[in-house]
């Protein structure tokens, strides 16, 4: 059973980390982008440890996570976006190092590589508070509100972890171009947080009545 579900996780990890390094670094003609390899290293060295210790600690939890097959249209339609948003993101800021259109400064690199690990360590922090956490829309039926720690500041914690790290992703790149499109990713946030709550107090048991103590749901006092 372990087995099988490290196995998965590997491949899934290797698959990743080839894909991102082709779109980042055949549209930059090179593998001298410097940029290029440190947003690898921040992106699939804490994921690979994350992994490791899901794989050790909680083998239940990285299964879900490794769930990928929307049910619900509106989430299919949503992870087709990001798709499209990555694909044009990454390609873009190939050729932003390629041409040298908008390259950023460096330190702007490195405090965007230093709010993405941040992003990491909160990403980190919701796994551990919330153990049905699963890439998919969806409820079980053992499934309970969680409403400590981040959540009871905020509803989808870990959406604005990844809107965090998402947006650092062309900063850290160096690309100004492509910060546009990375922006995309909060509009098509929001459009899952909106469906999935329908299925959630649909589904899950007190989760309406958590809506109402918790307001917020990606930025305190905002939304």
């Amino acid at each position: 059973m372990r087995g099988k579900l490290a196995l998965k996780a590997l491949c899934g990890y290797a698959a990743g980390l080839v894909l991102v390094g082709a779109l980042i670094f055949l549209p930059a003609g090179t593998l001298s982008f410097p940029r290029g390899w440190l947003f690898l290293c921040v992106l699939f060295l804490p994921m690979l440890v994350m992994g490791l210790v899901m794989l050790v600690k909680a083998p239940d939890l990285l299964k879900r996570r490794l769930e990928n097959k929307e049910k619900e249209q509106t989430q299919k339609t949503v992870v087709a976006l990001s798709g499209l948003m990555f694909l044009a993101g990454f390609v873009l800021c190939g050729l932003d190092f390629r041409f040298g259109w908008t390259q950023l400064p460096l330190w702007v690199t490195h405090l965007a590589a230093i709010a993405f690990l941040f992003g990491y360590g909160m990403y980190a922090k919701v796994l551990r508070e919330n153990s049905y956490l699963s890439r998919t829309v969806k409820v079980e039926a053992e499934q309970t509100v969680i409403d400590t720690g981040l959540y009871g500041i905020i509803r989808h914690p870990m959406y604005t972890a990844t809107v965090l790290m998402f947006v650092m992703i062309p900063l850290i790149l160096g690309s100004l171009a492509a910060l546009p499109v990375f922006l995309v990713y909060p509009v098509i946030i929001v459009l899952r947080i909106r469906n999935e709550e329908q299925v959630l107090k649909a589904e899950l048991r007190g989760y309406a009545e958590y809506c109402t103590r918790v307001k917020y749901r990606l930025l305190p006092h905002i939304w």
